[in-house]
């Protein structure tokens, strides 16, 4: 890949990945899976490294959702403790970076030492001016929106907001994405065509770009692929050229 071929002018604000295909990637090489989410994270860390390097504001990756926890639950356990160790190591090296480290989704759901170490990671790097990189934790956009719901409906019962003042922006003012714009782009790796119930609020008018590498192959050169086709299009938003 001619890295010439990149605007560096015209690079998206916000990116946000649905990383998948790590099973598949394992299988395909005869290891287990968990085989596959180890080397994902070296993939999260290449790409994390690049979007730093190249002036991404925002890079959110879609890590564990609700439905996840219907996998085997040895699958499960091998993840949460991969995502405690990962943390645990990689959490310096991204505060060295000046990266701010987030998560949407609901912690409390995940094994109490897990849920300490993600927090103690956004507690070490939270005055970071850096990238943005937010993990997806036991995220789900549909529950997202309920939770929206339920509480806009307390805070108009509560006669704190009235009904008729409701739009789009305080409707977004409620998601747990409320501190970070909606993302330009959104990428899904592994050849699936669906958007697995991610941001589906956000994603209204994002450019999604899909590749059939799967997530633990997905390094910088992919990354460089992705953007060029996002900037070889033209963001209308519903108007005409």
């Amino acid at each position: 890949m001619n890295t010439k071929e990149l605007d560096i002018h015209n690079i998206p604000d916000h990116i946000a990945i649905i990383m998948d295909g790590n099973g598949r990637w394992a299988k395909q090489k005869g290891l287990p899976r968990i085989a596959g989410h180890r080397e994902g994270i070296n993939s999260v860390r290449d790409i994390t490294k690049t979007c730093g390097e190249i002036g991404v504001k925002y890079l959110t990756l879609y890590t564990f959702s609700t439905e996840n926890w219907n996998r085997p639950k040895k699958e499960v356990n091998a993840l949460m403790s991969l995502l405690l160790s990962t943390i645990k190591i990689e959490v310096k090296d991204l505060h060295k970076n000046n990266v701010k480290f987030s998560t949407i989704g609901d912690l409390s759901f995940l094994p109490k030492n897990t849920e300490n170490g993600l927090k103690e990671g956004m507690d070490l790097t939270k005055n970071n001016t850096g990238l943005n990189l937010i993990l997806a934790l036991n995220y789900g956009s549909r529950q997202e929106i309920i939770d929206s719901v339920i509480n806009i409906v307390n805070k108009v019962q509560l006669g704190d907001i009235d009904s008729s003042h409701i739009d789009e922006a305080l409707f977004s003012s409620f998601l747990y994405t409320k501190n970070y714009p909606d993302p330009d782009l959104l990428i899904r790796t592994s050849g699936e065509l669906r958007i697995s119930n991610f941001l589906l609020w956000q994603c209204a008018y994002t450019e999604i770009y899909l590749t059939n590498t799967y997530w633990p192959s997905f390094r910088e050169e992919e990354l460089y692929k992705a953007i060029i086709d996002y900037q070889n299009r033209e963001r209308r938003y519903g108007k005409i050229s």
